[in-house]
């Protein structure tokens, strides 16, 4: 939207003046100052919000929300996720009487996205979960029950995060049980109103009330139990929390802060090469990759999509798109009933 004249500041300080300066929070004001004449220049020089109407110029913002920075064409999932974020922008707009209407409904969607599928080679089997399990229980004990949240009852990253005591019910034998009310989601300082790094939020999809039950296998059960035992929690019964600092020094207690996500890719990234002997590998790369193995294995041992879905917080047609090349022996299995059906 801004020009591209001789004057115009360097794209790497305007972009960044912008994001963490004029976009960010009021309390962000070091970005503000330390960037004032890029600031201004893009203030003296920000078209009006009227512009927007016209169908031209909506055309060309819509185009540039699908180019990455490099030229190249950004992902489905990544247009769409800009073209979400514009729209909101500019419905506020017009409940504020700015604009008589959204003008972006006027540019429709090229096509629909679509929910990518996974990639099989992330997906570690339960000899290997329990490998890399191992192998976080002693570089970082205190966060082994976190992950295998995410491997044996398919939590999301976050949802673990927010996991307190109150959720949990863990008896003595045998399967517990997980009750989800939230997420805890990074969000960064600049972008909160008390300047925080994170805030709670409802789960994934779901009204701010409801709440999810998960299974909690057996093994689960014990690691959480174990964790309750070895580790204090926060004065709200939150049961992961930061107990180092940004540098690895052990951090003095009370602990209150969920746990912070350099830290747990910290702890994965080493345990994870110490169990597996390789970081070029594509298997299990990322923490979430341990609950893309959870529902896999919950589709593999034949629980019907339905349940997987309702366990996973998806709805089944996403479940099947998602995980459809993760079952295995269905291929097989569907070329013999074709065998037999056309057999002599």
């Amino acid at each position: 939207m801004l020009p591209d004249r001789h004057d115009s500041p360097d794209p790497d300080a305007l972009r960044r003046g912008l994001y963490r300066g004029a976009f960010g929070s009021p309390t962000d004001r070091p970005a503000l100052d330390s960037e004032p004449l890029t600031l201004a220049w893009a203030d003296r020089h920000s078209p009006p919000l009227q512009i927007l109407s016209e169908i031209g110029v909506i055309r060309h913002v819509v185009s540039e929300l699908a180019t990455n920075l490099d030229g190249s064409k950004a992902a489905s999932t990544t247009s769409a996720r800009r073209r979400a974020v514009l729209h909101g922008c500019l419905q506020a707009a017009v409940h504020e009487g700015l604009l008589p209407e959204n003008p972006l409904v006027r540019v429709p969607r090229t096509r629909k996205t679509r929910h990518a599928a996974v990639d099989r080679r992330v997906v570690i089997n339960p000899d290997q979960a329990r490998a890399i399990l191992d192998a976080v229980r002693r570089v970082s004990p205190e966060l082994e029950s976190y992950f295998a949240c995410l491997y044996y009852a398919g939590l999301r990253p976050a949802e673990a995060r927010n996991l307190r005591l109150v959720n949990c019910h863990l008896p003595s034998a045998g399967w517990g049980r997980l009750t989800l009310t939230g997420s805890y989601q990074s969000v960064g300082g600049a972008f909160t109103d008390g300047g925080v790094s994170g805030e709670e939020r409802e789960l994934k999809h779901r009204d701010p009330a409801e709440s999810r039950e998960v299974p909690a296998h057996p093994q689960l059960v014990q690691a959480l139990r174990r964790h309750v035992q070895e580790f204090t929690r926060s004065s709200d019964g939150r049961l992961f929390v930061n107990r180092t600092g940004t540098s690895g020094v052990p951090l003095p207690p009370p602990h209150e802060s969920p746990v912070s996500m350099s830290t747990v890719y910290r702890a994965w990234h080493r345990a994870r090469a110490e169990a597996l002997g390789t970081s070029d590998s594509f298997l299990a790369r990322r923490p979430y990759d341990l609950r893309h193995a959870a529902v896999s294995t919950w589709l593999n041992a034949g629980v019907p999509a339905a349940q997987v879905a309702d366990w996973a917080g998806h709805t089944v047609a996403v479940l099947l798109t998602v995980y459809a090349k993760c079952i295995d022996g269905e291929q097989d299995a569907a070329l013999k009933r074709i065998e037999q059906a056309t057999a002599r």
